[in-house]
C-alpha cells in the first residue's frame, strides 16, 4: 500500500464532510494510503492571493515544508483549490530563488523549511495514474449502469497546465466514470468556473454562472453531476433554490462528489461515504 502526505484543507472538515469521508474509504479500499499532515494550515483558498501574494504563497509553502519532512513523495489534496494553491506554490518554489528565499525566512519562525521537491496531485490523479483504471474496474462490485453523470471539472483543477494535458476538452474524469460503468455526458460548462466565493461578493453574477451550468447539465439529460472540489459542490447543489428563484427555473439534480459515486460502484457501506437513500434509489433505478 503506497503513502500520500494527505493535505485535506479546510472545506472537507466542514461542508465537505462527506468528501472526505468518502476519499478516506474509496482509498482504503484501492490500497491508497492517505497520511493526513500534522498542524497544516488552510492554504488561503482562492481570496488571499489578491491580498497578499507573498504570505498566501508563504501559507501554502508551510503545508508542503511539514509534508516534505515526512519523507513522502507526493502531496495530495482532494480540493481542487487547494491543489491549485500547492502545485503553483510548489512549482513557483523551484523556479524563483528569490521568492523561496523569502518564504523560507518566514518559515524560520516556525522551524520550518521548504524545496519545492514534492509532487503536488490531486485525488483524481492518483486513482488514475497510480491505481489505474483497468484496476479500478476490477474491482467494481455493483457498475453504476444507466447512471448519466456530468462530469464537473470546474476551472481549478486544469488550470496548473501540465505536459500533453487537455485543458481545454479534458477527458480524464470521463475515463473514470465509465470505469465504474457510468454514463458520462459530454457538456460544453465541464470546465467553466461556478463563481467560487463571488456567491459572496457578486451573487447575481455567481448565480447566473451556476444556472448556467445547471441548465447546460440538465440538457444534456444528466441524472446527476459529479465535483471534484468542495466549493463547486457547495455552489452547484446548494444555490439550485435561490437559482430557481433568480430565473424562475425548477432545477433539482442531485451533486455528489466523485468519490461518492466510486465508493457506490465499489460496494463500500452508504454510510461510510455520505450516501443517502434517495441517490442510491436514483443508481438503482436507472440500472434497472
Amino acid at each position: 500500500m503506497k503513502q500520500y502526505a494527505y493535505y485535506p484543507g479546510c472545506s472537507l472538515e466542514s461542508l465537505g464532510k462527506n468528501y472526505n469521508l468518502s476519499a478516506l474509504a474509496v482509498s482504503a479500499e484501492l490500497g491508497v494510503e492517505l497520511k493526513e499532515l500534522e498542524d497544516w494550515n488552510c492554504c488561503g483558498a482562492t481570496a488571499y492571493f489578491p491580498v497578499d501574494e507573498l504570505l498566501a504563497y508563504t501559507l501554502v509553502s508551510r503545508n508542503l515544508a511539514i509534508a516534505e519532512k515526512t519523507g513522502l513523495q507526493d502531496f495530495v489534496a482532494p480540493c481542487s483549490a487547494c491543489y491549485k494553491n500547492a502545485y503553483t506554490t510548489n512549482k513557483y518554489l523551484k523556479n524563483d530563488p528569490d521568492l523561496a528565499e523569502h518564504i523560507n525566512y518566514a518559515l524560520e519562525e516556525d522551524h520550518l523549511h521548504v524545496e519545492g521537491k514534492m509532487k503536488v496531485r490531486h485525488l483524481i490523479e492518483v486513482f488514475i495514474e497510480d491505481v489505474g483504471l483497468e484496476e479500478i474496474e476490477k474491482k467494481v462490485a455493483h457498475p453504476l449502469k444507466g447512471l448519466r453523470v456530468a462530469p464537473y471539472y470546474g476551472c481549478q483543477i486544469v488550470r496548473p497546465r501540465k505536459d500533453k494535458e487537455d485543458v481545454e476538452n479534458p477527458q480524464f474524469f470521463e475515463k473514470l466514470l465509465s470505469a465504474i460503468g457510468a454514463q458520462p455526458i459530454d457538456y460544453a460548462s465541464k470546465t467553466r468556473c461556478c463563481g467560487g466565493s463571488l456567491i459572496i461578493t457578486n451573487r447575481k453574477a455567481a448565480l447566473d454562472m451556476v444556472h448556467k451550468l445547471l441548465q447546460d447539465a440538465v440538457n444534456s439529460n444528466a441524472n446527476v453531476i459529479a465535483t471534484t472540489c468542495p466549493m463547486c459542490n457547495v455552489n452547484v447543489e446548494v444555490y439550485q433554490s435561490q437559482v430557481n428563484r433568480e430565473f424562475g427555473t425548477n432545477f433539482s439534480i442531485p451533486v455528489m462528489y466523485f468519490t461518492q459515486l466510486m465508493g457506490m460502484a465499489l460496494g463500500i457501506e452508504p454510510k461510510r461515504i455520505g450516501v443517502g437513500a434517495s441517490m442510491l434509489a436514483l443508481a438503482q433505478s436507472t440500472a434497472n
